[in-house]
């Protein structure tokens, strides 16, 4: 948080006046924002990057001296500039500052940036904000920290012919001319009409959800209506003209969602209308802005003639994620960053309620791979430098949050965490708020110790990571020991203590299932079971921990979980996959034993099961992507358990059909063809061949793009390869241009890698360029060459379109140094990409990624080291037993 003079006023209104100049590539605006002085102060300090201020002034509330400051400086590091008046300002007395300002429009996609549409051969620009985490300073000055929350008033100056949008609605519009420029904005405008768009106050918010936009937007609308209150307000979905129709799914998921959680929480939706803006350009997937969300047009449009279920599934998350941030986050907000967490992982959760194979796919299994390094960070994490913050907006901060707060509210029940947290909501309505404010609220619900079950998952104060259940059986009596789950050759002497809901899952005197909810809270303790019946520990893999049985106990379990009528559901069976593979990469059990389980699961018709399946075997693929002899046998596994699938089920989709089997449809499909399947390899490509004569998109249903668009490059030649990129260049929906860049990266001649490559550091989007890393990564032929290119063309690649301070201050660059450094499995690689961090870079701002990236190098190479003989010895004897 600010401190020293930064504190010494506090922002209690701000009312804005901005000019967006298109055609020069500017912003010109004016901002007065009324003050409260806190201590006696001759000087003012706030937050300001990258724009150039004038005719600063303030004046004391009741008196009409205007007073200029003797001095003035601006901190490029701290971004922050610092007036020194000639006068004191007495503590309570309030101020009026008035500052103009000017900058630049980038296409850095931080702060208010421009981005580009192409519309009948027309390139059209539009512009819209980026604040979090601190990059509204980079639009107008302010208070950039959570904490300083004020109400915004706004007036914004456009070309006639464009649509203004902010967080709140237009209370009014008219023509701009000079006569009405008291502003002296207009003598930065070009020639042409100009309007000017004025917009309700705000409710008290922090800077970085404050959102604007300029744009030829079309858009779609409804409505809900309050439960509570019955209010009807309007819903708005608006993108560019020619993708607009795509929106309509959007608008539906979002008109159903706003309801649910006024329910829920028992709080209404505090503002007049939510809008969300779809667009091209952006570095987030989406960003909850108050009343104004905006997000990345391939996570939001959707073909409405396709039955693309993934797409739908995709666009219900994250909206839903982003709409419960109008309640955490935005109603009420953390104090400080370091508890990001109280907005991510409470957004994580609630999309997942009844969705719980899903949520165990998508989030438990992301947040311990992150969660297992020694490089790993508390939920809680402090972060005393802002520059700093894109570094934790990762899996821990959304995906293990969400998954600790899901075992919470499994613990306590639904019913009265979801009570608590309204308590908490209530308590804390257009305030800030900690840890501790959100476990008062559900021990006042429920009267549970939450601080004392969570705080070793959560705070900042005790070491990162998560325990691993050791599991010992004597007769009718399990013996269980608590670790910290860790690679075989790591120690850690951190000696935490998880709490641990063990939900032990047995069958009762009546033959029917019961769960016993006890708490571990020692180190290790025993419990009566009748081992001879069936049991399981983290019932419905609800718990955020591993657990380790015997082999055998493993495979009794997975042989009673695959039965129809089984008393373990399908998060059992997730649970155990990924706990088996968990377990086998920390040489916690053999590789083989973790095999074992897929062949009992091979006539299971899971989705999620097989999911998990398709992870794990990709995972290995991954990690041993340069022994061809094991390659080829997990390919030879792969053919076997997924082709039998395809046989059963096809490759139509029908709109009607259970969403289970189109999602299984897809993933046997992906695989087979992945694994190079004659049969499957030949249906796609004879897809691709007709398409391409008569142009019947019925031939690729957007489901099997990827598979489609993948198996013609691989197996074809520079033909295919440019009529894919024709795709890239112009798709019919954000997803298939996805599909078509995947494709691309899956070439094998040298050559095509070379067009790639240069295809993405030249034409690419900037934020799609993360994307190609990932896929160009997951090909064995290219890994090396890249890793070699981006290293030669560090200072290139990071200044690409002139644009270092974005790739340095937004998430996508972390991400973009995980995905192409984590893969590497040798000591040689280790050790330079080690010296080549270390020779005079600055990593400050990602040096968190960099040392986990390190750990995954090494526990890649420990992983081949110590499982190698294991795994082509049970790939060669299952072979010979076929």
């Amino acid at each position: 948080m600010g401190t020293c003079a930064f504190d010494d006023v506090f922002p209690i209104h701000y009312d804005l006046t901005l000019l967006t100049n298109l055609g020069q590539h500017k912003f010109y605006g004016a901002v007065e924002i009324d003050l409260k002085v806190n201590a006696d102060t001759s000087k003012i300090v706030l937050n300001v990057a990258e724009l150039t201020l004038s005719d600063v002034s303030v004046t004391i509330v009741g008196r009409e001296e205007a007073f200029v400051p003797v001095s003035q400086s601006i901190d490029s590091i701290d971004q922050r500039a610092t007036f020194i008046y000639p006068c004191t300002f007495t503590s309570g007395s309030l101020l009026k500052l008035f500052i103009a300002f000017e900058g630049k429009l980038t296409r850095s996609l931080i702060g208010y940036y421009e981005g580009t549409w192409e519309e009948a051969g027309q390139e059209k620009t539009y512009t819209v904000t980026q604040f979090e985490p601190t990059a509204a300073r980079r639009a107008f000055p302010c208070w950039d920290e959570p904490f300083y929350k004020a109400t915004f008033a706004m007036s914004m100056i456009s070309a006639s012919d464009t649509v203004n949008l902010f967080n709140t609605p237009a209370i009014s519009e008219e023509p701009y001319e000079k006569a009405d420029d008291v502003l002296g904005l207009l003598t930065h405008a070009t020639s042409g009409e100009w309007k000017i768009t004025h917009f309700e106050i705000s409710p008290l918010m922090s800077t970085y959800l404050v959102a604007y936009a300029t744009g030829q937007f079309e858009y779609l609308e409804s409505s809900f209506t309050s439960p509570i209150s019955g209010k009807k307000r309007p819903i708005r979905v608006y993108a560019r003209p020619g993708s607009i129709h795509q929106a309509r799914y959007t608008l539906e998921v979002t008109a159903r969602v706003i309801p649910v959680y006024e329910q829920l929480f028992d709080i209404e939706y505090p503002l007049p209308k939510l809008d969300t803006l779809i667009i091209q350009d952006m570095d987030a997937y989406a960003m909850e802005n108050w009343g104004l969300i905006t997000g990345r047009a391939s996570h939001y449009l959707l073909d409405p003639n396709a039955s693309n279920l993934q797409q739908k599934q995709a666009i219900v998350n994250i909206q839903f994620h982003e709409v419960a941030h109008m309640w955490f986050g935005n109603i009420t907000t953390m104090e400080w960053w370091t508890y990001l967490y109280l907005n991510e992982g409470m957004g994580e959760i609630f999309p997942e309620w009844k969705l719980d194979s899903a949520f165990i796919a998508l989030h438990i299994n992301d947040a311990m791979l992150l969660d297992n390094k020694l490089s790993s960070h508390p939920v809680e994490v402090d972060c005393p430098d802002a520059n700093n913050i894109n570094q934790i907006f990762d899996a821990l901060s959304y995906s293990k949050a969400a998954s600790v707060l899901r075992m919470l509210a499994n613990h306590v029940g639904v019913d009265a965490f979801l009570s608590g947290v309204s308590k908490y909501l209530k308590a804390h309505l257009y305030g800030n708020s900690v840890t501790n404010d959100l476990w008062k609220g559900v021990e006042g619900a429920t009267g549970f110790d939450v601080s004392g079950f969570m705080d070793a998952y959560i705070s900042k104060v005790v070491s990162p990571g998560f325990p691993v259940i050791r599991v010992t059986e004597s007769e009718g009596v399990l013996h269980i020991a608590q670790a910290r789950f860790l690679q075989k050759e790591i120690t850690d002497d951190s000696n935490t203590i998880w709490h641990v809901p063990l939900n032990i899952l047995t069958i009762d005197s009546d033959g029917k299932p019961c769960i016993d909810k006890v708490v571990m809270k020692e180190r290790s303790s025993s419990y009566s079971v009748n081992t001879d019946q069936p049991f399981k520990l983290n019932a419905g893999s609800f718990g955020y921990y591993r657990v380790m049985y015997s082999p055998e106990r493993f495979r009794r379990i997975a042989i009673e979980a695959a039965k129809l009528n089984s008393i373990f559901d399908a998060g059992d069976r997730l649970g155990l996959v990924q706990d088996a593979f968990a377990l086998a990469a920390a040489q916690m059990m053999s590789l083989s034993n973790a095999l074992e389980l897929l062949t009992i699961f091979k006539d299971v018709r899971d989705y999620y099961v097989w999911s998990s399946i398709s992870t794990a075997l990709f995972n290995l693929s991954t990690v041993w992507w340069e022994h061809t002899e094991i390659i080829d046998l997990l390919n030879d596994l792969r053919r076997f358990l997924f082709k039998p699938i395809v046989s059963q089920i096809g490759y139509e989709y029908s709109a009607d059909e259970d969403p289970d089997v189109s999602l299984l449809r897809t993933c046997a499909i992906s695989n087979a063809s992945h694994a190079k399947d004659e049969e499957v390899v030949h249906e796609l490509r004879r897809r691709f061949e007709q398409y391409q004569e008569t142009r019947d998109q019925n031939l690729i249903p957007e489901e099997l793009q990827g598979p489609i668009y993948t198996s013609a490059v691989r197996f074809g030649g520079e033909e295919e390869y440019l009529a894919i990129q024709r795709i890239v260049d112009d798709p019919r929906t954000p997803t298939e241009q996805l599909a078509a860049i995947g494709a691309m990266c899956s070439v094998d001649d040298p050559k095509l890698v070379v067009s790639t490559i240069e295809y993405m550091t030249t034409k690419a989007r900037d934020q799609d360029v993360p994307h190609f890393v990932l896929e160009l990564m997951k090909n064995p032929k290219i890994k090396r060459e890249y890793v070699e290119h981006f290293k030669k063309n560090y200072d290139g690649v990071s200044n690409r379109s002139g644009i270092i301070e974005y790739y340095y201050a937004a998430a996508a660059y972390n991400i973009l140094l995980q995905r192409l450094f984590s893969p590497l499995t040798t000591k040689k690689d280790f050790e330079e990409t080690k010296a080549f961090f270390e020779d005079g870079k600055d990593t400050s701002k990602y040096a968190l990624t960099v040392l986990q990236s390190l750990d995954a190098i090494k526990e890649n190479m420990v992983y081949i080291e110590n499982s190698t003989d294991d795994l082509i010895s049970w790939l060669q004897n299952w072979k010979r037993s076929q």
